[in-house]
Parts: structure tokens; sequence; C-alpha cells
């Protein structure tokens, strides 16, 4: 039965330039995509986050532009400012519709964004 799935990733930059925002989630997105088997025409929607130094581009251009997401809905917002909260971190939580269970979606954390995966949980979400 194919039902719509929330897949999480992240990654982290070093500065906030338009290149490095669209290489990195560029980057996430291929890994999120190649460990999920996502073909695009399944992606329902994808919400983008920034960290709020983060300005100098729309991580969900990345999808559009360069992986080709022309169809899929994408919109950005601002992380909030939250104490011991990570800098030029740039997340995304995709929707796709799958036959695959919840607990089949594999989750990507890059460029030192794993403590990001469970913080304010007291389990695992393999």
């Amino acid at each position: 039965m194919t039902a719509v799935r929330g897949i999480r990733g992240a990654t982290k930059i070093e500065a906030d330039t338009r290149d490095e925002i669209l290489d990195a989630t560029e980057e996430l997105l291929i890994e999120l995509r190649d460990q999920n088997q996502i073909d695009p025409d399944d992606v329902a929607s994808a919400l983008f986050t920034t960290t709020p130094d983060l300005t100098a581009a729309f991580p969900a251009e990345a999808a559009r532009v360069r992986l080709g997401w022309a169809h899929a809905a994408l919109m950005g917002a601002m992380e909030i400012t939250a104490p011991g909260a990570d800098e030029r971190c740039i997340r995304v939580l995709i929707h796709v519709n799958t036959d695959k269970r919840q607990d089949e979606m594999k989750f990507v954390y890059l460029r030192g964004t794993g403590n990001l995966r469970f913080r304010g949980t007291d389990q695992e979400n393999d």
C-alpha cells in the first residue's frame, strides 16, 4: 500500500555562500535519494530549513534546478534560535509516496550533524 513517509536529513557548511549552500544541499539530497531509492516523481513535498546565519541562497533551489524536482512542492523556512543550536545548518524533511514502511526510511546526517538525529528525544528513530 502506498503511503506518504517522512525522511529527514541535515548538513552543515563552513561559510554562508550561494555555492556552499547549493552544493551541500545537493550532496544531502543525493545521499537521501540513493539510500532511500527516491524517484523525483514520488516526492510529494520537501521542507528545507536553515539556521538564521544562512541567507545567501534558498536550499530548495538545489532540488528544483540541480536535481530536477520540478513538480514537487518545496518550501523554505528559518530555524528558531535555541540555546546550543548548531550554526550554518541546513535541514530537510522530504515527504515521499512509497510502499516502504516508515521504519525502512533512512535518515541522513552529514558533515557533523549526527547529533541532531536524537536531540530532544529519549529513543532512537532508525
